[in-house]
């Protein structure tokens, strides 16, 4: 009775370090895709900024007193 227990024990901590394992890639996956996707936002908006035609100055509204 005490081996089949502590065969249970063993094979559920292989399943939860397995698990946990597969959920540890799946992060680092993920923040890999994240941050190439940052730097290709990031990219794109320098490049816009770039060729953006220059902003037009606003002119003053004349107040009357």
């Amino acid at each position: 009775m005490f081996a089949a227990w502590e065969k249970r024990t063993a094979l559920v901590k292989q399943q939860a370090t397995a698990e946990s394992a597969y959920n540890d890639a799946k992060t680092v996956r993920l923040k890999a895709l994240r941050l190439e996707k940052e730097a290709a936002d990031a990219e794109a908006a320098r490049v816009a900024a770039q060729t953006a035609p220059p902003a037009t100055p606003k002119k003053r509204a004349k107040r009357v007193v």
